[in-house]
């Protein structure tokens, strides 16, 4: 039986599940930052794209049941965020996308399954759309890609709380700059506030396999966006994650995983 960690206790007191000890580590040195990656596994390739504030070790769920499955996971620290370092650069979900291009030209993965989690999934799908012959597909959980796709949010409650503080702790275990997380916060949100901004045309663009994931109770998308999108990329469908918030992967893994190996498996193949 899952065990559900719905107001993010575990993860507040432990994290998410811990990763195994790598395959490889280290940094890849492009456009001004040194982008911490990891790998693990030998099989066909999935990459995990972390959300804002956050880092790679929020993946610890999905990196196991991916390796349970056989496959080849890859995680990225994105730029300012965890290990990794910036510049004094805005950030763009370009960049962040051409970071990860540099990755895998690293690693020399032509192809790869793409899982973005919130800003995660804006690099992911932005990627998709620069690069489409390096992607086999990409799951977009929980995010935009306008400004009409967000809640206003006047108060966090508690697991946004919670979620907010373990970033915050987390931040200053990995960073190189332990106390510039407020930096990163207001660098961050300019970002979210003012990209990315596809239209129906660009979104039109993106031919590759996605699943648009929404969690019924995510505290930052409204669900009208996610069909949105699921209607206007071309090769998308919709899946709906029950009970659960824009913390899925850690509220109830066993649920977001099932759905993640389903996809994987039919895109990479």
């Amino acid at each position: 039986m899952e065990n559900y960690d719905d107001e993010l206790k575990i993860f507040e007191e432990k994290g998410a599940e811990t990763l195994p000890v790598a395959l490889e580590q280290g940094y890849i040195e492009t456009q001004g930052a040194r982008i911490w990656y990891s790998t693990y596994g030998t099989g066909l390739p999935v990459v995990l794209l972390h959300g804002g504030l956050g880092h790679s070790g929020n993946w610890g769920y999905q990196v196991s049941a991916l390796l349970g499955s056989g496959y080849q996971v890859v995680l990225i620290d994105s730029r300012g965020h965890g290990r990794s370092t910036r510049d004094d650069r805005p950030f763009t979900y370009q960049l962040m996308a051409s970071d990860l291009l540099a990755v895998l030209d690293y690693l020399q993965l032509e192809k790869v399954g793409l899982v973005g989690w919130s800003d995660g999934a804006d690099t992911a799908l932005i990627f998709a759309d620069l690069w489409p012959d390096r992607v086999a597909g990409v799951l977009f959980f929980g995010c935009n890609m306008d400004d009409n796709g967000t809640k206003q949010i006047t108060e966090y409650g508690p697991t946004l709380t919670t979620c907010f503080k373990c970033h915050s702790r987390d931040y200053a275990r990995l960073s190189t700059t332990p106390n510039q997380f407020e930096t990163l916060v207001d660098a961050v949100g300019i970002m979210q506030r003012t990209q990315p901004n596809y239209t129906a045309l660009d979104l039109a663009r993106i031919k590759v396999p996605v699943l648009i994931v929404q969690s019924e109770h995510d505290e930052f998308i409204k669900r009208e966006h996610a069909e949105y999108l699921a209607k206007i990329i071309p090769n998308a469908e919709l899946s709906i994650l029950m009970d659960v918030s824009h913390f899925a992967p850690l509220q109830r893994p066993d649920q977001f995983n099932k759905v993640m190996l389903g996809f994987v498996g039919k895109v990479l193949t």
